[in-house]
């Protein structure tokens, strides 16, 4: 019986960032994926097959927040690897104190007939973050020029420029399309929100297509990490009928040395999946209303939202539960929660259903950021999509 394989079976990640790989595994009939670790140093998995995390030296496990695997090809299994800076912070100390800079990805595979489960590794080289590491997105913040959470437009009025910022490792081409969906359009789903290199091949052309706004396609140079993509000719943007619009940014496959996966490698197919523009997680869309009331005349006056809990400069131990609460708020449609670090990017942004007044933190946020100072705020929006009452940033400390 062939053996559960993945390829690639090592990989250059960045080691003062997070990192994502696009991984293939194939031969995983009569198994089921299991979890995910990284750790310095392996041991034999006997009496189970392959090699497993020796414990003492586990560096993290897989988020569940960027957990995009999948089934795919023939036999094989998609697994979108998304390092945290925590992890790769993990590995550099270790090679610091005289390591050889090299951590495992281990996960494993659970039999279904009784047959040993089989633990699968994949070897991490820390690197810097440019060209020798696959090419992938880490962070997409798109915003309006205002930057308000909902525009809000009267018909046959242009909408305001805006731009997104990329986050990203290697180097390589960004490409791909400005597209937006119109009131009536079905809305797109959460794979429909992820980059194409994300998903497995024979996924890639079935995500949603809406009316095209523009093409792009810049290099990024591995000299850099970050990229301001402008948004497309906003006279090109429809206003003619009432109701709220989403406006996407689809980043397409591209070809991608460092990164790119066999099929062939792990009997999973034939070929190779190009993975330039890999990403873990969704990109959410930029929303903007179109109504017959001018912007500002819709916002209520019928009372202010106000944040409860944090405290203002509260202390946050990592490990621990991070609440936010706040007010409600006469006529909120739904409440947009907002956590940044004090470097201005973005960390998280919740929607919640009017009569929700708090939400708890995902303990991964903390993995995307070296700040220690965060802030956080909550906006009120009515069901036209016009903001009603929004907080002040208020700060936390991580202590």
């Amino acid at each position: 019986m062939a053996q559960v394989s993945v390829h690639p079976t090592g990989v250059n990640i960045n080691a003062s960032g997070p990192t994502v790989v696009f991984l293939t595994y194939g031969n995983i009939q009569g198994y089921r994926p299991a979890e995910a670790l990284w750790c310095g140093e392996m041991e034999s998995a006997f009496p189970n097959a392959g090699t497993r995390c020796r414990p003492g030296t586990i560096y993290g496990s897989l988020p569940l927040a960027f957990d995009q695997s999948t089934e795919s090809g023939v036999g094989g299994f998609t697994d979108i690897m998304s390092i945290p800076s925590s992890v790769a912070r993990r590995a550099y100390q270790e090679a610091a104190r005289g390591g050889n800079g090299t951590f495992f990805y281990v996960r494993r595979f659970e039999s279904q007939t009784g047959a040993p489960d089989v633990y699968v590794n994949v070897t991490c080289r820390l690197a810097g973050g440019g060209a020798r590491v696959p090419f992938a997105l880490t962070g997409v913040q798109m915003a309006f020029a205002d930057d308000v959470p909902v525009l809000s437009i009267t018909r046959g009025e242009m909408v305001q420029p805006f731009t997104a910022e990329i986050r990203y490792n290697g180097t390589g081409q960004l490409q791909g399309r400005w597209e937006v969906v119109r009131p009536g359009d079905e809305l797109p789903l959460l794979e429909d929100l992820l980059t194409e290199a994300t998903l497995p091949a024979e996924r890639r052309g079935l995500q949603r297509r809406y009316l095209e706004l523009e093409r792009f396609s810049y290099f990024l140079p591995p000299s850099s990490d970050s990229f301001v993509l402008p948004g497309p000719d906003v006279s090109n943007i429809p206003n003619d009928f009432e109701g709220m619009y989403m406006i996407l940014l689809r980043i397409e496959a591209t070809d991608d040395k460092e990164g790119d996966s066999s099929l062939d490698a792990v009997d999973a197919g034939f070929g190779t999946v190009n993975s330039g523009g890999v990403a873990g997680f969704p990109i959410p869309p930029l929303r903007y209303f179109v109504g017959n009331t001018p912007i500002g005349m819709a916002a209520s006056n019928s009372g202010a939202i106000r944040p409860l809990f944090p405290e203002p400069d509260a202390g946050w131990y990592p490990g621990e539960p991070l609440d936010f609460s706040w007010t409600d708020v006469p006529g909120a449609a739904i409440y947009q929660l907002e956590l940044e670090d004090h470097y201005g990017t973005e960390l998280l942004t919740a929607w919640l259903e009017p009569g929700i007044f708090s939400y708890r933190a995902p303990g991964w946020i903390f993995d995307q950021t070296h700040s220690n100072q965060l802030k956080w705020r909550v906006t009120a929006l009515n069901q036209n999509g016009v903001m009603i009452s929004r907080t002040a940033w208020r700060m936390l400390l991580k202590n």
